[in-house]
């Protein structure tokens, strides 16, 4: 199957090194501490996020930092098949894991020590980048709640069809079967926090897709803060600063 045409059009109309289209919204869930829905093209991302609180089991407390909890989970109707996914699945739990780690290199956990975070996170669309979009959705949410954070984290996916590297994979064009790299960055400390890859690439074309996707990463970072800034700006009207 072709994936870039001779044009050098991909199946959505996009260029090979062109983002779909971002969108986002802060304070979605009103009982929540903070929440998001975040949008990359046609998959669509809510996470709410519960904390600082107590530690609800005594036995998990630490005296030296806060307890980050992570939660992911597909709406039954975010995908084409109806097929009902069982609660805590092989996939949920790693993409929960992966988010939980993510989101712990980026939040300043040693501040709230003996206290715990709550994140959630629901697939409600998905149309590829999906544990991409969770962690874009839960930095909003973190933000959105006020908790201390080094940087903002965001990720993006890049893969290699065709002899090309394309950025922010789609479902058809991630299904495909070939190499996809996802990453996660804090942009102002220049950091990795998240590099997962499903197939073999040579070094030198490895290098690439990731430069791809590091630079989809930071584009994610300037729309958020224009987001966040924007979200400010509201609030201080609501307030008549």
């Amino acid at each position: 199957m072709e994936f870039v045409s001779p044009e050098g059009l991909r199946l959505d109309g996009r260029r090979p090194m062109e983002m779909r289209q971002l969108r986002a919204e802060i304070g979605t869930v009103s009982r929540a501490d903070g929440s998001a829905v975040f949008e990359m093209g046609n998959t669509k991302v809510i996470a709410a996020v519960y904390g600082p609180r107590e530690v609800q089991h005594r036995s998990q407390q630490q005296n030296d930092k806060a307890l980050i909890r992570c939660e992911y989970t597909m709406a039954n109707f975010s995908t084409g098949d109806r097929m009902r996914k069982p609660k805590g699945d092989r996939r949920s739990t790693e993409i929960s894991l992966v988010i939980r780690q993510t989101m712990e290199a980026c939040i300043l956990t040693h501040l709230m020590p003996r206290s715990q975070i709550d994140i959630f996170v629901q697939v409600l669309q998905a149309d590829g980048g999906t544990r991409s979009a969770c962690i874009n959705a839960a930095t909003l949410a973190l933000a959105d709640a006020g908790i201390p954070m080094r940087d903002l984290v965001t990720s993006c996916s890049a893969g290699f069809l065709n002899s090309t590297p394309l950025l922010d994979l789609n479902y058809v064009e991630d299904s495909a079967g070939g190499p996809d790299v996802t990453v996660g960055i804090l942009p102002k400390l220049d950091k990795v926090t998240l590099l997962q890859m499903d197939a073999k690439l040579p070094m030198d074309i490895f290098e690439n897709v990731m430069q791809l996707a590091t630079e989809g990463c930071k584009a994610v970072a300037n729309y958020i803060r224009e987001v966040l800034i924007e979200n400010t700006k509201e609030l201080e009207n609501r307030r008549g600063l």
